[in-house]
């Protein structure tokens, strides 16, 4: 028999309240880490809206990364994005010789309707869902479950401002939550008090800098599964030391087989899967495979997301590892040639040398062996390494701290 706090109990009775006997389309749920707002979800689904998930009640994140932690969670789930939008299948040119061409700018519709069985449509990291999507979402007058963290930090160009005035937050920490460690750090960011220096249980510790022996160092950075920071010149330092400790000479500027990378731009035309389920947005970490340099500082590459077993090829502006920016604009295109080799679309000497093969967006990475805090929203990893730096985010230096902290699934050491 399961048995609720009173705060979930309280959250499953306006739910269930709302669900069955008001008109209003939105419920917004906030809930601290540890608080069991996804246990509640799940079990509110199933044992009290008696909703079948996967067909009458759906789970979706705006990004595939955050889809994937609920999947590894065991939910069945998808992207908002998969959900609503449709590539237009008559989304094709026709060039000089009569053939059928693909388009140089794939473009994708909101849906005219979706499956009739759904009743519920639950949306997971909701901050992160922007305003046009969300009108889009509710075009379709199907019931929405918003969930979220109301204490983590809003989006880079978040504009939705549907965390902000919650129908209910969860605050209540539920008992086995009680004595994580990390969610007991985590509470204490939150509250914006001190964490003490020293070992919590077996999976948090808290350090000074400096007082890390550089073979330990090494040891520790080479293991983490992701190493979060606050500032590009700490992060750009931190993947510069890691490449060396990994073996990779400074004369390698560009990625080397099997690196670690982190998508920075949102590319919806890019499906991941066969099943077009999860793209290629900003945020996605996964590693790089079989780069080959070409011409116009671009390269391609096969990327495979860690949370998937598929890779999909792409080409990518190389400026960022060679000259430390970007040398290409948002939305300029690269061709692929019948050689191989990538060039940029306005390369007309060797589009007219040698054939064309396929055009596409131009993709951009960077190494991901050390990311910012804002780009780690929506992931989740067993040990991370969190340099503070939230000295550095004023008014936000809280958010920041809780939200490094509670991306930490198993084990958590803090450097500052």
């Amino acid at each position: 028999m399961v048995t609720l706090t009173s705060d979930q109990e309280n959250a499953k009775n306006l739910i269930e309240e709302w669900f069955f006997n008001t008109y209003d389309q939105v419920f917004v749920l906030s809930g601290y880490a540890g608080t069991g707002k996804t246990f509640l979800i799940d079990y509110v689904v199933r044992e009290v809206l008696h909703l079948k998930a996967g067909t009458e009640a759906v789970f979706v994140s705006p990004t595939g990364k955050a889809a994937a932690n609920l999947v590894r969670g065991g939910t069945m789930a998808g992207t908002v994005h998969s959900l609503i939008y449709v590539r237009d299948e008559d989304d094709f040119d026709v060039d000089e010789n009569g053939e059928i061409v693909e388009r140089k700018e794939l473009t994708f519709y909101k849906r005219e309707k979706i499956d009739e069985k759904i009743r519920l449509i639950i949306v997971d990291e909701a901050s992160m869902i922007n305003e046009s999507v969300l009108n889009d979402l509710l075009s379709f007058n199907v019931k929405c479950l918003f969930c979220g963290d109301g204490a983590q930090l809003p989006p880079v160009n978040g504009t939705c401002p549907l965390l902000v005035s919650p129908h209910y937050t969860m605050t209540e920490i539920v008992r086995q939550a009680a004595d994580n460690p990390i969610i007991q750090v985590a509470t204490l960011a939150r509250e914006g008090k001190q964490i003490p220096y020293g070992n919590y249980g077996e999976t948090v510790c808290v350090i000074r800098k400096n007082a890390i022996p550089k073979s330990e160092r090494k040891r520790l950075f080479l293991k983490a599964d992701q190493i979060i920071c606050g500032r590009n010149v700490t992060r750009n330092a931190l993947n510069e030391e890691i490449r060396a400790y990994k073996g990779i000479g400074a004369d390698e500027v560009l990625p080397v087989e099997g690196e670690k990378l982190i998508c920075t731009l949102n590319d919806w035309e890019k499906p991941l899967d066969k099943g077009r389920n999860f793209h290629l947005v900003n945020g996605i970490i996964g590693i790089g495979r079989e780069i080959k340099e070409s011409f116009d500082d671009l390269a391609s590459m096969y990327f495979q997301p860690d949370f998937l077993d598929e890779e999909v090829k792409v080409p990518f502006d190389t400026g960022i590892f060679t000259a430390g920016k970007y040398s290409h604009l948002y939305g300029e295109r690269a061709v692929t040639l019948s050689d191989g080799s990538v060039v940029h679309e306005g390369n007309f000497a060797l589009l007219h040398k040698l054939r064309a093969v396929s055009e596409e967006p131009i993709c951009r990475f960077e190494f991901a062996y050390a990311i910012t805090c804002h780009k780690s929203q929506g992931s989740e990893f067993d040990f991370v390494i969190v340099f503070d730096e939230s000295w550095a985010f004023g008014e936000e230096k809280n958010r920041w701290l809780y939200t490094a902290i509670t991306r930490a699934r198993e084990k958590l050491l803090i450097i500052r």
